[in-house]
């Protein structure tokens, strides 16, 4: 989804119309790995590497989309994708080093790297997740309309729901 309108300020973003279009999974995901807004491209996602904002600058799609445990599925993200990494580099380690494999060394490398890259890959997990959400449940016109005006998210009546 690509907001094709973006205004400068709060009062006047919630006061434009909404036009939402739809924008392929590769391209949400793209802008995700990027660490941009999936649904708009915009930038500045995070306060800091290890905090997002509440809503994108941009567009106002508020990041958590109206969840208190949105993330969740974020945090899997990071393990599978962390793992997978590990696994890759350490199959290729022993294949290389075979038959004489270090395996207390290796055994303590892979220990630091598995920290070390759970905490590089968590902002990029957290807009992956998002990006992928957004391809399985499309932003609509009115969804985005309730990020802007600052819809409660303890709200039951969600419009995306």
């Amino acid at each position: 989804m690509v907001v094709t309108k973006a205004a400068p300020s709060d009062a006047a973003r919630i006061a434009t119309p909404d036009v939402v279009s739809r924008v392929s999974a590769s391209r949400l995901i793209g802008r995700a790995l990027l660490l941009r807004c999936p649904n708009c491209g915009g930038g500045k996602l995070f306060a800091s590497f290890f905090t997002l904002k509440n809503e994108c600058p941009t567009c106002g799609l508020r990041i958590e989309r109206g969840e208190s445990d949105y993330f969740v599925g974020a945090y899997l993200f990071n393990l599978i994708a962390v793992e997978l990494i590990l696994f890759f580099c350490v199959c290729g380690f022993v294949f290389i080093t075979w038959p004489d494999v270090p395996w207390d060394l290796l055994t303590y490398v892979t220990a630091a790297l598995m920290l070390a890259g759970c905490l590089l890959c968590y902002p990029f997990a957290k807009t992956t997740w998002l990006a992928v959400d957004l391809a399985i449940r499309p932003l609509s016109d009115e969804e985005l309309r309730w990020h802007r005006a600052g819809g409660d998210i303890g709200d039951r009546e969600l419009p995306h729901v």
